[in-house]
């Protein structure tokens, strides 16, 4: 049971009735910057704690460049401390 609102969208691929939000912290956080909305955004810094959000984010394996772009500017995060930044560095892609 989730102690704040956010859209049964974000989670298309599991039941959002079973989602806790301390249990689930990683897929919740990911999907609302992912795909939610200003809304559930603040709603997330409301609920948890900055320093739990950052801890997250540098857990989270990949985030879109755009995604990525954002949290690294507005939580002034160094890359090097994420984990997606690591394995994109290790895997590099053709055409990036």
């Amino acid at each position: 049971m989730m102690p704040f609102t956010i859209r049964e969208e974000l989670f298309w691929d599991m039941d959002p009735k079973l989602l806790d939000a301390e249990k689930n912290i990683q897929i919740i956080i990911e999907r609302i910057l992912c795909y939610g909305n200003l809304m559930e955004f603040k709603t997330m810094e409301k609920y948890y704690k900055k320093r739990t959000i950052i801890n997250t984010i540098s857990r989270i394996g990949y985030l879109d460049p755009k995604t990525f772009e954002f949290v690294l500017s507005y939580f002034h995060i160094n890359p090097e401390k994420l984990l997606c930044y690591t394995k994109r560095q290790l895997h590099p892609q053709h055409w990036d």
